[in-house]
């Protein structure tokens, strides 16, 4: 079984992908059926607006949260400019948005009038020297690229101000590590001006050391918000990190985010997100929360990132929502390409907690996941169940050409069942060409490999392949009951040698359709169980199965 190092270098994860796969895709193909299924799926999609007359309300109910509300958030609902994937002639993807980031990087480039090294200002790469005066002083007031040769360099903090380009020797050559005296809120690189905001910001070549171990022994390694991380940029206009490794944050390693975190209701996103931020070649392990993270931010990019074994110590032991990469609260037109994690709760997680807008209109297109607890996670908190608040933001997720290997239980999250994938709150979810590989002698202690749940409406699953989950209970579980799915539909599953139900769905699953399926096992049950008469199945093909459909209608089973 596949196993990746702390040290992965994730510019292999494409061809690792394909190779793992048995698939070599053309891009522009996969992007445009990508693309297709999604239209299809999301066609009869409504959205749910604000309550006008509930707002109004509870302004004159509780006057001081409503203006905190008026001037630290802004609608979710705005009109977003909405841009597509590109495929270059050389096979490389993008969001079509990337010639603005270009042009803003010549533009960066023209503002530089003066390199320099921090040496020149008294830094010593020592190990002991503080140069946190050094780094002030080099970078000034911006307008300046900032070189920092191999050595370990310690500072209380770096706050870079706009147009300003900080480059090391490279990951484990360059190496800044926040001073043994630093708080535990501090964070080691950030933007100068979080209310007012930056622009034009370049960070590569080195690691990050956080330097958790000056805490010594805490229970928690965190404080609040979008402190304790290696890296934050809050409402930074145009920047780009890349060829950069976060380690041992209390936090997060990478945080492209706004100045405060917005929990005013789904609805509502933070003023100040960052926006036009591209995150090229990060590692980063032993993160307290997340490895890579967004927060009320818009079009990102995250290519070639490789997150491995948090900590988990943002949370309390055994209950550690310590995701590889997370696309948190608010955060909207993200893009992920060809990233990979491993040993973390999640491999990638969308999301929002309850009380805040979910991320939406997110891209994955290719990622490898080997032994995270739940490779891909999508879900929006508190609103799952049947008395929940529908949620009125989880929208919008493509996801190609993924993979997952062996999920497994873990110590971050004790209690969580693995799974290849779980779709819960969200509405239009295209999934093509996804892979799922188990281990055979591992117990999956009956549990289904991949979950659509929790009230998911409008999903697509084309191309699925699974093999190897022979303890679990079935590899596609559609959930029934007073919070079900709807309206998903499956087509074109590959299982070898997998679970004994290949694909089951659920009582009160009203819309629902499963098409050419083959299943291939040695004492298989049933290919498709179905609980629901609407439900219509085609093309069902088995080997080593007793029956390739069942119908069963309350204590009626018909074969």
């Amino acid at each position: 079984m596949l196993k990746l190092e702390r040290n992965h270098d994730p510019r292999k994860n494409a061809e690792m992908i394909s190779r793992i796969s048995g698939k070599k895709l053309s891009m522009v193909q996969l992007i445009s059926e990508t693309n297709q299924l999604f239209r299809e799926v999301s066609e009869d999609y409504k959205p749910l607006l604000m309550n006008s007359n509930k707002k109004i309300s509870s302004i004159f109910t509780n006057f001081q949260t409503s203006l905190r509300r008026v001037f630290q958030t802004k609608s979710a609902f705005d009109d977003a400019v909405q841009y597509d994937t590109i495929v270059d002639r050389n096979g490389n993807v993008f969001p079509d948005w990337i010639g603005k980031l270009n042009e803003e990087y010549k533009h960066l480039v023209k503002e530089i009038n003066r390199e320099v090294h921090i040496e020149d200002f008294g830094a010593v790469g020592d190990g002991k020297t503080d140069n946190t005066e050094a780094f002030r002083m080099a970078v000034g007031r911006g307008h300046v690229k900032v070189y920092v040769p191999e050595g370990i360099f310690i500072v209380k903090e770096i706050k870079l101000p706009s147009y300003t380009i900080l480059v090391g020797a490279g990951k484990g050559k360059t190496v800044i590590k926040l001073h043994d005296s630093s708080p535990k809120g501090k964070r080691l690189v950030t933007n100068k001006h979080h209310r007012t905001g930056n622009r034009n910001i370049y960070v590569s070549g080195m690691t990050l050391d956080w330097n958790v171990e000056r805490l010594g022994n805490v229970e928690k390694t965190s404080t609040w918000g979008n402190h304790s991380s290696c890296l934050l940029y809050a409402n930074v206009k145009y920047g780009w990190v890349k060829d950069v490794e976060g380690i041992n944050p209390g936090l997060h390693c990478f945080d492209i985010s706004s100045p405060l975190y917005n929990y005013y209701g789904d609805g509502y996103r933070a003023r100040g997100g960052s926006e036009f931020i591209w995150l090229d070649n990060l590692t980063g392990y032993g993160f307290g929360d997340d490895g890579i993270t967004t927060h009320h931010s818009d079009n990102i990019f995250i290519s070639n990132c490789h997150m491995s074994d948090p900590s988990g110590k943002a949370h309390k032991k055994g209950f550690s929502n310590s995701n590889g990469i997370e696309i948190d609260d608010g955060s909207r037109n993200v893009w992920l390409l060809n990233n990979s994690t491993t040993r973390c709760f999640g491999g990638i997680e969308i999301k929002a907690h309850h009380t805040s807008s979910a991320a939406n209109n997110v891209v994955i297109i290719g990622h490898l996941s080997v032994n995270d607890n739940r490779s891909y996670n999508f879900r929006h908190i508190g609103h799952h169940k049947e008395n929940d608040p529908e949620s009125k933001t989880a929208i919008n997720i493509t996801a190609a050409n993924i993979i997952s290997i062996h999920p497994v239980y873990t110590e971050l999250y004790a209690h969580s069942a693995p799974r290849a994938m779980v779709v819960s709150a969200y509405k239009n979810v295209a999934v093509n060409h996804f892979t799922a590989i188990g281990d055979p002698s591992y117990d999956y202690n009956g549990e289904p490999v991949l979950a659509i749940q929790y009230r998911a409406r409008n999903v697509m699953l084309k191309n699925i392949e699974l093999r190897g989950f022979s303890n679990a209970g079935s590899d596609i579980k559609v959930f029934g009951g007073n919070n079900h799915a709807d309206n998903v539909k499956i087509r074109n599953v590959v299982t070898t040698h997998s679970a004994p139900k290949t694909i089951e769905i659920g009582k009160g699953v009203t819309e629902s359709s499963v098409e050419k399926v083959f299943a291939e096992a040695i004492n298989g049950r049933t290919v498709v169980q179905i609980s629901e008469n609407k439900a219509m199945v085609k093309d069902i093909q088995s080997k080593g199965f007793r029956q390739n459909i069942s119908r069963h209608f309350g204590s009626e089973i018909k074969v």
